[in-house]
């Protein structure tokens, strides 16, 4: 009644058959469930996918261009890195990598976060609020699948993770989805401790899918003088952007 459509219709429209949907229904439907951003976005998704006469496997760019990797290098006072819609962190710049240095794990990258999230056990300690983390990484990527359903390193790795993870598992069923664009993220580093760090999500426009994160502390803050001291312990062991190798199996 709310969204202005029969029970019938609605009943159609959620076993999948949305053809001839129209933008104003959805819209309805969307207004109806009082759905958040991301929520009203991942329908339109879902839709679009249902309605498509041939699935399309869209080319997944999980190579950092040069530009963008100078741009990443460029940015020496705070950790950054790009990651890809499936969570793979493509290339970090120097504190970046320092930051992140157990998920990396100096492994060629792509690495992926998820993975380290429900598969390595220093992931509990290293994200002080791992609960809302691990909720956050199963929204994104659930919200990445209505985006990109054919995707089939993105099909697998969801698979590997509802096999291996309880955890992923059951907040998987959930179909919660979220968009993470800035934030507060608490860290617990190995080498300079507790760290609260605000981030914001750089959309790269050219390269559909990636983003760079960059992280900063509060001027005067005791996360500031770690970030500084994690700077001076990276700063002869941590490679450029620019100069990191992709492994693109």
């Amino acid at each position: 009644m709310l969204a202005g459509i029969s029970v019938e219709y609605y009943t159609r429209l959620e076993r999948g058959s949305a053809t001839g949907a129209s933008s104003e229904v959805l819209e309805g439907i969307a207004r109806a469930l009082q759905l958040d951003e991301a929520e009203r976005t991942h329908l339109l998704d879902l839709v679009r996918t249902a309605t498509a006469r041939t699935p399309r496997r869209r080319p997944t760019q999980d190579r950092v261009r040069p530009t963008v990797a100078r741009v990443l290098d460029s940015i020496t006072r705070y950790p950054a890195y790009v990651r890809s819609g499936r969570l793979d962190i493509l290339a970090a710049n120097a504190l970046g990598a320092a930051l992140y240095a157990q998920v990396l794990d100096d492994r060629p990258l792509p690495v992926n976060m998820a993975r380290f999230i429900f598969f390595d056990p220093r992931a509990t300690t290293f994200f002080v609020d791992w609960d809302s983390v691990a909720n956050d990484t199963v929204a994104i990527l659930r919200g990445q699948a209505g985006r990109d359903p054919f995707d089939r390193r993105l099909t697998d790795l969801i698979g590997e993770l509802s096999t291996r993870s309880d955890e992923f598992r059951v907040r998987w069923t959930n179909h919660n989805v979220k968009f993470h664009r800035s934030g507060v993220k608490r860290l617990h580093h190995p080498v300079v401790g507790d760290l609260t760090l605000d981030y914001e999500a750089l959309e790269l426009g050219a390269d559909p899918g990636q983003r760079i994160n960059v992280y900063t502390a509060e001027p005067g803050s005791a996360s500031a003088a770690a970030l500084d001291l994690l700077a001076s312990w990276s700063a002869t062991s941590a490679p450029r952007a620019s100069d990191v190798t992709v492994d693109e199996r």
